[in-house]
């Protein structure tokens, strides 16, 4: 573009800048500012464009971040890049100017809630995909097979996970944990279709996950995508691979026994599917991986909960702190309400058990009839014993003949807040290391009490104390305190009321 604008306006005479602007398609001012640059300056800008087209190699994972996170800025972008791939030979500028182009042009036009697949990434990503084949003879019986197929998108390397039974969320975990011991690592994210095992449900692409699997994933350490609903070719690598796996695997195989099948897996996968020469990368899947993404996998330790997996149950407790079990409700503490707990029956105990910790919350015996429930009595707030708890613990501090009297006061004159009037005195006289016994015995003798009025005597005593010789002297107390004591002598119940109502 340069030497053309060069060449057109020929040193001044040829081609007016209006003239080669309309030829070329361009505005003035571009023209202008080409037609200014010196030779260096021209050899410097054709090396920049040479220097991004570099970063084309780099383009899938730049819009694979970009998509994932819209508002990540270029500079972060540049700093995940180099982490993921080391050195790269452009200036920060350049890469910004990339990045900034990609951003503004491919961001806005995401519609799908999965991204392009990261063929060009290591250690990114693995498709997941169950897949089943009926009629293959195992002991001379017909057999329908199920099976998982986890293809890494990088490297192809791929491993295979078989049931004999529908795969359920238990043997789906199995099989993941299997898969990522095969691999020696786990990817950053796995892609899946909707299937019931990762999604329950979506509305307006907001996902409702499968707990115990999204459970499983977050202690492994990887990512959940779901393709969009009727879109497997978002995740085409293993939607080739379940068809490999039916043709070239088992098909036309026969069996004498599950194990030999499973046995047959193996030395399939070892010897033929991540030996061959793989049509798109052009490599052998297990040289591909040990050479090019091993390195880039990340440590898989397994979850604390995927031993309890094949053992936990879920159950959602109802707003009374309820949750189901064989016909038969038993309680929860009253925090989970309306939360999903783990449930397991265990030598004829119900155990009950949080979803995220594993700790066990609550344990029942197990009713023999149904329609029984059965309540732990902690688990609810019993208020009449946190106030008999209160009571006690200010008859300790005070002796019970002075605490008992106080107390009687405060649930005379506020007795519709009357606990938590107990519990402000509790604070007010912990606050206090000598508690003067005859003021508060005083007190007690008033017609109405609040335990603001005992807060603001008390601090009276404690800074200036011959200011309270006289109790019933008004004259010896600051405004405040002549306003309650004031207001105490009143002895109007409905003034009371009236200001409770108020809060």
């Amino acid at each position: 573009m340069i030497h053309k604008i060069k060449a057109l306006y020929n040193g001044g005479e040829g081609s007016s800048i209006r003239a080669i602007s309309k030829q070329l398609g361009i505005s003035r001012n571009t023209t202008r500012k080409y037609l200014q640059l010196n030779e260096q300056a021209i050899t410097k800008k054709q090396s920049e464009c040479t220097r991004s087209k570099m970063l084309d190699d780099h383009r899938d994972y730049i819009v694979y971040l970009l998509h994932t996170y819209p508002q990540l800025s270029a500079v972060k972008v540049m700093r995940k890049l180099l982490e993921k791939i080391g050195e790269v030979n452009a200036s920060d500028r350049s890469m910004r100017r990339y990045i900034h182009k990609l951003k503004a042009t491919i961001t806005s036009c995401q519609r799908r809630y999965y991204e392009p697949i990261l063929a060009h990434v290591p250690g990114v990503q693995c498709q997941v995909d169950p897949g089943e084949l009926r009629g293959v003879m195992i002991g001379g019986i017909a057999t329908t097979v199920y099976f998982v197929v986890f293809v890494l998108s990088y490297s192809r390397l791929m491993y295979v996970g078989v049931s004999r039974d529908a795969i359920n969320t238990e043997r789906f975990i199995k099989l993941h944990d299997a898969a990522l011991r095969y691999f020696g690592g786990r990817p950053e994210e796995c892609v899946y279709d909707q299937t019931k095992l990762v999604v329950i449900s979506e509305i307006y692409r907001e996902l409702t996950l499968n707990q115990r699997f999204h459970q499983y994933a977050t202690g492994a350490g990887f990512q959940i995508r779901a393709c969009e609903g009727y879109d497997p070719e978002s995740k085409g690598k293993v939607e080739s691979g379940v068809k490999y796996v039916k043709q070239n695997a088992l098909y036309g195989e026969s069996f004498d026994s599950w194990q030999a099948l499973e046995q047959y897996l193996v030395d399939w996968l070892n010897n033929i599917a991540n030996k061959r020469l793989h049509a798109t990368t052009g490599k052998q899947p297990q040289q591909h991986y040990d050479s090019g993404e091993r390195a880039h996998m990340k440590p898989y330790l397994q979850p604390a909960c995927l031993s309890l997996a094949s053992l936990v149950d879920t159950r959602q407790a109802d707003k009374t702190g309820l949750v189901s079990w064989l016909g038969s409700k038993y309680s929860v503490p009253m925090n989970y309400q309306c939360a999903q707990v783990g449930a397991a029956a265990d030598n004829g105990e119900l155990v009950l058990t949080d979803l995220n910790s594993d700790e066990i919350i609550a344990r029942h015996k197990l009713s023999t009839s149904k329609g029984a429930v059965i309540k732990n009595r902690n688990h609810y707030r019993d208020k009449s014993l946190q106030i008999a708890d209160y009571e006690q613990a200010i008859q300790n501090l005070l002796g019970e003949e002075l605490g008992q009297s106080l107390c009687q006061r405060l649930k005379m004159t506020s007795p519709t807040i009357y606990k938590d009037q107990l519990s402000g005195l509790k604070q007010v006289l912990t606050q206090h290391s000598d508690i003067p016994l005859a003021l508060l015995a005083q007190l007690a003798q008033r017609a109405q009490l609040k335990v603001s009025q005992i807060r603001d005597y008390l601090a009276i005593h404690a800074t200036n104390p011959e200011r309270l010789e006289a109790l019933d002297s008004p004259t010896s107390l600051p405004a405040q305190t002549k306003v309650l004591a004031e207001y105490s002598d009143l002895g109007c119940t409905s003034a009371t009321e009236g200001s409770h109502e108020l809060h």
